[in-house]
């Protein structure tokens, strides 16, 4: 080795403390968490629990939960931890694949731009509740039309309902779409309209304020979720506490609760539970990973893998009884079925459960603490995508980003934020709707199964548990091998499958169906991030020498530098393989190992025969 060449090794050992880690334990855990437990736990969950057999929903889930949940997000920690990698970095575990990680990052990225206008609607109706009347509560306003109909004048004295409900609507629904949006002005996607300024200058703040959290990477923003990722089991407690002592939260519970075990025999019920999990869980986003990069290499995600894991669904569970047991009361209120006023997504979060709100004693406290609870569970999430898209970055140009990466943070959000400003004119909702339902659909999917499969089959299900064995002290035990061997694959391919011959095209609020260009638009949204895997495959084997059989070989090969980041760290077949380390042997036996050229061909031989012997074992 070159002197110059030693000297590159000096700077690269420095990198793992340049990049920075958590300060303490808690901040991963507490990151893991505020991650997961996101806006799905409160507006998808409890919806698919009730539509899919209630109470006998959870038996699917938690199979789900068993079967593909815990086992791939400990399989993306363990990634992570190890190498002290980013979504694109880590892949030096086999350059062929590098196309997974860039897949993630699109992904993430489309994700991110809607997400956080998601979070601007939310910081919009934070604002509109401080007030002593809240402006959905009554009709009359400029923006109420003639069907607009409020619960306070629904009932009569006999407690009889004085108009057709299916021709009115409620203030809620339209202080939402006429006021905040003002779709009206919109005829479709084709037509974006104006910029809602007040929207715009949301979504400035939204973007102002996940920047300051994430001006230092996880050192400030593993800071901020001790306050994101637990205040929001303060407000659900009080949420809850609240909706199940009002009359008739009964009914909802009942309705949320009550099973219907012939539904499971339906496979579509347990295909919801799988994508339930699969979505709530973040795996594929990279986020995980990320996070275990800046772990300290014998940290217990083992552990942390469970708590993670069962407090999301523990999280989920107690989110649909504060959930129904308002809807509950509201349908009492309305006298009205359950059914008719269960929503999901938006119309959960910004129709239906804001009115619910104005039936309440001090309505605006309990709408501001509803809304103060999504933008906590809103915002930490965000930090992880954020978080994802400059360490895998960084990652790849550590010389030149990482002195400036408070900058480069800076840039990605304005970036971010200028894409993002479609989505505030009078037609972004129509914008957010297809983004919502494209940028991480069969492609997420496509990267999780294909990340399974390297690390199993390409890689070696041997060898990856021999570095877990490095880093926790213990192999893995069958459960996981035999879920990443084959259960865990087998089921996100069924997903795959289903979602493929189930796909229905798009629409909003039921009424609007979106154009062909709009729904070739998305589909080449998801098309195009699965494309960046085969893309990155041609990448990899133009920079190897040989036939082509031989580059495909050298390109699957893990990197001469894979492994942990620091020598100290770097035992067994990892000793001295870094660049700048004194030893020479052992760095030239792995490079025969891995496809490099050495003298030492007995030695060789012999190791990737026992490598061989050995995945053929695990195999068996």
């Amino acid at each position: 080795m070159t002197p110059s060449d030693q000297g590159d090794g000096d700077q690269q050992t420095q990198f793992p403390e340049d990049r920075g880690n958590w300060t303490g334990k808690l901040d991963f855990l507490l990151s893991c968490i505020g991650y997961c437990v996101g806006l799905g736990n409160v507006w998808r969950f409890p919806y698919r629990a009730y539509t899919n057999g209630g109470g006998a929903f959870l038996v699917p889930y938690f199979i789900m939960l068993a079967i593909c949940g815990i086992p791939i997000f400990f399989m993306e920690l363990s990634l992570g931890q190890f190498s002290s990698l980013g979504p694109l970095a880590v892949w030096k575990i086999s350059p062929l694949f590098k196309g997974v990680g860039m897949a993630t990052i699109l992904i993430v990225s489309l994700v991110a731009i809607y997400y956080n206008m998601i979070i601007a609607y939310v910081l919009f109706y934070l604002f509109a509740s401080l007030t002593n009347n809240l402006p959905w509560q009554y009709c009359g306003n400029w923006w109420n039309t003639d069907l607009c109909l409020d619960h306070h004048v629904m009932r009569t004295g006999n407690g009889a309902v004085p108009l057709n409900l299916s021709n009115t609507v409620s203030p809620s629904e339209e202080y939402w779409s006429r006021y905040v949006l003002h779709i009206q002005e919109s005829s479709g996607i084709g037509d974006p309209g104006a910029i809602r300024w007040n929207l715009c200058l949301c979504l400035l703040l939204a973007w102002v304020i996940v920047y300051l959290c994430i001006l230092k990477g996880v050192k400030s923003s593993g800071k901020v979720v001790y306050f994101t990722a637990t205040f929001p089991y303060l407000i659900l407690i009080m949420l809850l506490i609240r909706g199940v002592t009002l009359e008739g939260a009964w009914l909802g519970i009942k309705f949320y609760l009550t099973p219907q075990f012939d539904l499971l025999l339906s496979p579509k019920v347990w295909i919801e539970a799988a994508l339930q999990i699969f979505y709530s869980l973040g795996v594929g986003f990279g986020g995980l990973l990320t996070f275990a990069s800046y772990n300290t290499f014998h940290q217990n995600i083992y552990r942390d893998t469970f708590i993670v894991t069962v407090g999301n669904a523990i999280t989920s569970i107690l989110a649909g009884f504060a959930i129904f047991s308002v809807l509950g009361y509201m349908s009492q209120e309305l006298d009205v079925p359950v059914q008719e006023v269960a929503k999901a997504g938006p119309g959960l979060a910004f129709v239906v459960y804001p009115q619910a709100m104005t039936m309440l004693p001090l309505s605006p406290f309990w709408s501001f603490l509803f809304f103060f609870m999504l933008l906590t569970l809103g915002l930490d999430s965000q930090f992880a995508f954020l978080e994802t898209i400059v360490t895998a970055v960084t990652d790849e140009f550590p010389y030149y980003l990482r002195p400036k990466k408070a900058f480069f943070s800076g840039v990605i959000c304005v970036t971010m934020f200028l894409m993002g400003l479609i989505l505030t004119t009078e037609g972004g909702m129509y914008w957010l709707v297809l983004l919502d339902d494209y940028s991480a659909g069969f492609g997420l999917m496509v990267v999780v199964i294909t990340t399974c499969l390297v690390v199993t089959r390409v890689y070696g299900m041997k060898r990856f548990c021999r570095d877990i064995h490095m880093m926790l002290g213990f192999k893995p035990g069958i459960y996981f091998k035999a879920c990443w061997l084959f259960l865990s694959p087998v089921t996100m391919m069924a997903l795959l499958v289903y979602s493929i011959i189930k796909y229905e095209p798009s629409e909003y609020n039921g009424t609007y169906r979106f154009p062909f260009w709009a729904e070739a638009l998305g589909i080449l949204m998801g098309l195009f991030s699965c494309l960046m895997i085969p893309i990155g495959m041609v990448f990899a084997v133009f920079k190897e020498e040989g036939t082509l059989w031989q580059r495909i070989q050298q390109a699957s090969r893990p990197t001469m530098d894979w492994g942990p980041s620091l020598e100290e760290n770097r035992t067994g077949m990892y000793v001295a393989t870094l660049a700048g380390s004194q030893s020479p042997k052992p760095l030239m036996v792995h490079m025969r190992k891995y496809g490099g050229i050495t003298s030492y061909e007995n030695i060789a031989f012999q190791i990737d025969k026992e490598i061989e012997e050995e995945e053929e074992e695990s195999i068996m």
